[in-house]
């Protein structure tokens, strides 16, 4: 397992049930994880990395976007889910409970959390761009 810290959870009514699948294949992979629930999900983007969920994965994404720091995708096969994490630096993965199944769910936490970043690789630059913009036009407060 490449990522060995604890992972936020958070969640919409619409994936709870599939976020209970995810839950569990955690603690069967030995990870540690923290409810934020679905009251305020976007709570969960304080930690290192994270899963989202809501009905598509999208809106979830969306909003978690617009916290500095958090860097989240939404995935739905295992080759994006990789390159999120090694090629982009994500450290939100964002999934939704309409799209994707217990089974595929699973997976993709598998490979997501199996991933790493490989700093110093062709992505690099671009990495270091999105980070500069952030710092440069995105503002902790409102």
């Amino acid at each position: 397992m490449a990522y060995d810290g604890s992972v936020a959870l958070g969640y919409d009514p619409n994936a709870s049930g599939l976020m209970d699948v995810v839950k569990a294949h955690l603690d069967d992979l030995g990870i540690a994880w923290e409810d934020y629930g679905g009251d305020d999900p976007i709570y969960a983007n304080a930690a290192i990395r994270g899963i989202l969920m809501c009905g598509t994965g999208l809106g979830m994404s969306l909003a978690a976007n617009k916290v500095p720091g958090a860097f989240a995708v939404t995935c739905t096969d295992p080759y994006s889910t990789e390159r999120s994490i090694k090629s982009n630096n994500a450290n939100i993965l964002t999934m939704g409970a309409q799209v994707v199944g217990p089974e595929l769910a699973k997976s993709l936490v598998k490979v997501w959390m199996d991933s790493e970043y490989e700093p110093g690789g062709r992505s690099e630059p671009k990495i270091q761009r999105i980070y500069e913009y952030e710092r440069e036009h995105m503002r902790a407060d409102p």
